[in-house]
């Protein structure tokens, strides 16, 4: 462990900053007492990956869906349908 003063850390601060993040614990004093111990923050646990939906988890869902319309026909369909009703 190594102790500095105020004025000695605001002038070595990333040189401490990097000891810090090396294992080494230091701490600051003021008129010689301990006033603060610099300590490395741990980093952030990475989110879990996000899981791909498979067809049965489609299949879930619209068989517990309520009030809503299941379409008979897919998107390409509709369309179709629609441009073929326009042109008669």
């Amino acid at each position: 462990m190594s102790t500095h003063s105020v004025a000695e850390a605001e002038s070595r601060l990333p040189e401490l900053i990097d000891r810090v993040l090396g294992g080494e614990d230091v701490v600051i004093t003021r008129d010689g007492e301990p006033v603060v111990e610099l300590k490395a923050v741990a980093p952030k646990p990475s989110p879990a990956p996000l899981k791909r939906l498979t067809p049965a988890d489609v299949e879930w869902v619209a068989a517990r869906r309520v009030g809503k319309i299941i379409p008979k026909e897919d998107a390409g369909e509709f369309v179709s349908r629609m441009r073929d009703e326009e042109q008669l």
